[in-house]
């Protein structure tokens, strides 16, 4: 049985930092790229960063870029989110999600359609 637990969420001021943790089990955690989307209430899920299975390529969404960065420990079968700088329209509900490649070396993809596996989500809440 697959799982993706995130963690890490909570409520912050602006301009504050926090660190979300998405940790899996019951899957080939080095055969996937992993990917963190977010949802605001009222508006539809969106991609915020992703990475692929060797750590070596990431991508993010303009909104989070240089602000936010992308990690993974593949022996904890962990991806992290690191976000700083945090801004009012950060808040959401931030969902990791995990897209099988194997040895297919794909890009990492932007369209949460791609993954396969979700995670439960975890608040995160940034006033102003």
């Amino acid at each position: 049985q697959v799982q993706l637990v995130e963690s890490g969420g909570g409520l912050v001021q602006a301009g504050d930092s926090l660190r979300l943790s998405c940790t899996a089990s019951g899957l080939a955690f080095s055969r996937y790229n992993m990917a963190w989307f977010r949802r605001a209430p009222g508006k539809e899920r969106e991609f915020v960063a992703t990475m692929t299975w060797s750590g070596l390529t990431t991508y993010y969404a303009d909104s989070v870029k240089g602000r936010f960065t992308i990690s993974r420990d593949n022996a904890k079968n962990t991806v992290y989110l690191q976000m700083n700088s945090l801004k009012a329209e950060d808040t959401a509900a931030y969902y990791c999600g995990a897209d099988y490649v194997g040895a297919s070396g794909r890009p990492a993809s932007s369209l949460n359609y791609d993954y396969e596996y979700w995670g439960q989500g975890t608040q995160v809440t940034v006033s102003s």
